[in-house]
């Protein structure tokens, strides 16, 4: 399982205020602190951030990841929040909103900042007359976040168009690394294990395409946008897939489904009744009843299925007080 933060140390009021006072000073970027961060996610929980910052580009993300690395401050890099959920108890230390969203066409490939939605990529590669995106349609996530976890959808994934990325590492230097470099597997990437509070940093991709015509873009576009209105639960709180497919055998869904367990509920978190592979928040529900449930589904799969279910989602921040259900 992967629980991201739940050893990066809080910050005391007065270290968040004297940090954010010289981020705006050296940087130019506005700090809050205890910031909630629940309106930031897809599933719409977690508690507050000791520090919080919003950066618009690229210098910003940079300087802000390189002052956090000079200091030992623990960071943490957020996207539009999907494939998350975020404790609620917050998380400590520096939380980056990553807002860095320019976008090119160099020919054949589309350049593109780490904070730009995928979604917005697909379209923009679809004005450029450029297939191979139209996978990113489906993913809610960043373009950055998406290296991260080369996320994928419908026979498609990041690795497959994926030249390279810009990376930032533990000391603070940037190198361009291609897939193989970046591990790029499953929904999964080098980039995972770096150690908490120190991320390495998706800074900006380059992905080549391939021309076709618009109209066969714009169909399959179509098609995958039908496809998610049919089989998934658009419009309420969820953190996407909870659970990675196994390597062999039916999906996560699938074998879910077929152990009856769509409604099954903890508080305000139930399994979907559309798509049994998601967890929605459909009463204002918390953290802690999302981890419970998703808990809870995967300890029944085991016992009756003999499938270890890996987590796809991220249960990131401050989970030290949270405790399984008995």
């Amino acid at each position: 399982m992967t629980v991201a933060g739940s050893a990066v140390r809080r910050l005391s009021p007065d270290e968040a205020a004297t940090l954010g006072t010289e981020i705006q000073r050296r940087i130019g970027v506005k700090t809050s602190r205890q910031e909630p961060l629940a309106r930031f996610t897809t599933m719409r929980v977690g508690g507050p951030a000791d520090l919080f910052a919003e950066v618009r580009n690229l210098f910003e993300l940079r300087a802000i990841v390189r002052f956090a690395r000079a200091r030992g401050l623990p960071i943490f890099i957020l996207g539009r929040g999907s494939d998350l959920v975020i404790s609620d108890a917050g998380m400590g230390g520096l939380v980056v909103m990553n807002r860095a969203q320019q976008v090119r066409i160099d020919g054949a490939d589309l350049v593109a900042d780490s904070g730009l939605p995928l979604a917005k990529a697909a379209t923009v590669a679809k004005d450029a007359g450029l297939s191979g995106l139209e996978f990113g349609l489906a993913i809610p996530g960043t373009v950055g976040g998406a290296v991260w976890a080369n996320a994928g959808a419908h026979d498609s994934d990041v690795r497959t168009i994926l030249v390279e990325a810009g990376v930032l590492g533990a000391d603070g230097s940037e190198s361009a690394l291609g897939p193989d470099a970046l591990g790029l597997a499953y929904r999964d990437s080098a980039l995972k294990a770096a150690p908490e509070g120190a991320p390495l940093v998706v800074t900006w991709t380059r992905f080549h395409l391939t021309p076709a015509d618009p109209a066969v873009i714009v169909a399959r576009l179509d098609e995958i946008r039908r496809w998610r209105q049919a089989h998934q639960p658009l419009g309420q709180p969820s953190a996407g897939s909870v659970f990675r497919n196994p390597s062999e055998g039916p999906s996560a869904g699938a074998i879910i489904d077929g152990l009856g367990l769509k409604g099954r509920r903890v508080g305000g978190a139930v399994v979907s009744a559309k798509h049994a592979n998601f967890i929605v928040n459909d009463r204002a529900g918390t953290a802690a009843d999302v981890r419970h449930l998703a808990e809870e589904v995967r300890a029944i799969v085991r016992r009756e299925t003999g499938v270890e279910l890996r987590f796809e989602v991220v249960f990131a921040g401050d989970w030290s007080a949270w405790e399984p259900a008995a």
